[in-house]
């Protein structure tokens, strides 16, 4: 390290990581009880100080992976959040990122290492410091990114009902949606594949399996809902 900027006041600099999930028709938040001071056992999201070697985002992929063994994951970037006295140790800046997983990839054996767990968006109990407001932040950019990325079949598994993938819709935007509409728009995009498997788990029946064509995708990548 060289003398620089010696004169200048020093400030840390963290990444918190809002996890997502989809379970039971609900939109999930991955949390749990902080380990350390200042706020020892208060709800927290999950984070860690960013290293002198590391980009943010490898910060940030450093931490969504000690936390879930899960790599290439759906990452955006949330905001910075920097008030003076956001963290009553010391001043902290810390960068918030938004990650999108399947519930079944996530090893139970890892939650109760790390001691957290799952619980509804709209049941979310008051977290440490500024958590709560980067959680607000991070559902408006899903909701302001669902409808032109496909970003909602990262929360779901390979094979998927169009029930299911409507349901997760109605999840981050926190409405319904009328279930006639969406599925004639689905049908109209060339990358959600329907498959000859029906699901029977809901009725004798069935419905209908279908798959995310992520090459199809890369190779035309226009999505509007």
């Amino acid at each position: 390290m060289t003398g620089y900027y010696g004169e200048h006041s020093k400030v840390w600099v963290s990444v918190d990581c809002i996890i997502f999930g989809f379970d039971h028709d609900k939109l999930k938040l991955l949390i749990g009880r902080r380990q350390m001071d200042p706020g020892r056992g208060e709800w927290s999201l999950y984070g860690g100080f960013v290293r002198a070697d590391e980009s943010l985002e490898d910060a940030a992929n450093r931490v969504l992976y000690d936390l879930t063994g899960l790599r290439r994951l759906y990452m955006k970037q949330v905001g910075a959040f920097g008030d003076i006295d956001r963290d009553p140790g010391e001043r902290v800046i810390s960068v918030a990122y938004c990650a999108l997983i399947n519930v079944e990839d996530y090893d139970e054996k890892l939650m109760q290492e790390h001691g957290v767990q799952w619980v509804p968006v709209d049941d979310m109990p008051q977290l440490y410091s500024d958590h709560n407001y980067m959680v607000k932040k991070a559902i408006t950019l899903l909701r302001r990114r669902i409808k032109s990325e496909p970003l909602s079949f990262n929360l779901l598994p390979s094979l998927f009902t169009l029930t299911q993938l409507q349901h997760v819709y109605e999840a981050i935007l926190g409405e319904e949606i009328d279930k006639r509409n969406f599925r004639k728009r689905i049908k109209q995009i060339d990358f959600i594949e329907k498959t000859d498997l029906i699901d029977k788990t809901t009725s004798k029946r069935g419905a209908y399996l279908y798959r995310f064509n992520k090459r199809m995708y890369q190779e035309e990548p226009i999505f509007k809902l």
